[in-house]
């Protein structure tokens, strides 16, 4: 049965990365009991900004966990920075790249089709759970793990600002947040990350990072499942965290996608800090039972502090499969904040 899961809860990326090629710490922190927090940006000069509601946080969080009863969810955590988009939102992200149709319905479907399929999707979602409101992102790959080397031996293939633009302007009339995945292949997440600092500095723009696509060992992208430890996601966390704190912003969201137990290690050395709220996605595609397992497996049982869930409108739906429903996942166990379409 493990290989079985293992065999069908993988991406479907994999199958363009050799297409493409051809054609060209612990959280042991006590939650502070106090009604409201003073939270600073600037360490130095020790001037406070405002409060948030700490009780109405923490009642928030209490119901996203669903009535977890073994003491994981929710996780203690430093309070957020005023301005988070989390645990008040739920984010509905349409996932892809502008060159592929195979890589998402970001690209598979024309600007307007698919922006009338995401809002349908966040109407839906705000129709089952009115407790928190829903918004829609666009998730756009904007570094994509390849097969061959490159002429910089990264394996793989950074998006044309253009794009990056693109995105911006599609998004910016439906009030979306962007995320930029990135895929490092043979490269880093620092180095990677550090490239797209300008767009990462707009308030609206967040992170997403793939292990899948990380490999350590001068493997090929695609050829077996890579990994990121928590090392490398503390790259990515202290990087928007800088970002937040010296351009005076609100929490950065950081996507790190997941659905093996190799993909993230270490995940009690994850840092969790004010400026930046980490969301572990659970990925790849299968049926019902199958994905529900891999979320209990990897997702559930190693809290770090949100948690997503990755839906696919066709692998989902394959032979007799069915894909989730809101009303489904929201009996989920904690209730997911960041739902991605594939």
């Amino acid at each position: 049965m493990k290989k079985y899961a293992f065999a069908l809860l993988i991406s479907p990326f994999l199958f363009f990365i050799f297409t493409n090629c051809k054609k060209s710490k612990s959280n042991t922190e006590k939650t502070p009991v106090k009604d409201t927090i003073v939270v600073k940006i600037d360490s130095v000069e020790k001037k406070p900004i405002t409060t948030i509601d700490t009780v109405d946080f923490n009642q928030r969080m209490l119901a996203l966990s669903n009535k977890d009863t073994t003491g994981r969810w929710p996780v203690k955590a430093p309070y957020p920075l005023p301005g988070a988009l989390l645990p008040y939102n739920r984010i509905i992200a349409f996932y892809g790249n502008l060159y592929s149709k195979r890589m998402g319905v970001l690209g598979e479907y024309p600007r307007a089709e698919m922006i009338e399929k995401l809002q349908a999707e966040v109407a839906k979602w705000q129709a089952a759970d009115s407790s928190v409101t829903t918004i829609p992102a666009l998730h756009y790959i904007a570094v994509s793990a390849q097969a061959a080397p490159g002429k910089a031996n990264r394996h793989n293939m950074r998006m044309p600002f253009k794009q990056i633009d693109t995105i911006l302007s599609w998004a910016k009339p439906i009030n979306a947040l962007v995320f930029l995945d990135i895929q490092v292949g043979h490269s880093t997440v620092k180095e990677e990350v550090t490239q797209l600092e300008e767009y990462l500095a707009l308030p609206n723009v967040h992170l997403g990072i793939d292990p899948e696509f990380s490999m350590k060992n001068g493997e090929i992208p695609g050829k077996k499942i890579g990994t990121m430890s928590a090392d490398d996601i503390n790259d990515a966390i202290a990087i928007l965290a800088r970002i937040v704190r010296e351009k005076k912003l609100t929490p950065k969201i950081l996507v790190v996608h997941r659905f093996t137990q190799g993909m993230v290690t270490n995940y009690k050395a994850i840092k969790t800090v004010p400026e930046v709220q980490i969301v572990i996605d659970m990925d790849g595609f299968g049926s019902q039972v199958l994905k529900r397992s891999t979320y209990l497996r990897y997702i559930y049982r190693e809290p770090v502090q949100f948690t997503g869930f990755k839906l696919f409108y066709k692998n989902d739906n394959w032979n007799d499969w069915k894909i989730y429903t809101p009303e489904q996942l929201l009996e989920f166990t904690p209730k997911p904040s960041y739902i991605q379409f594939q």
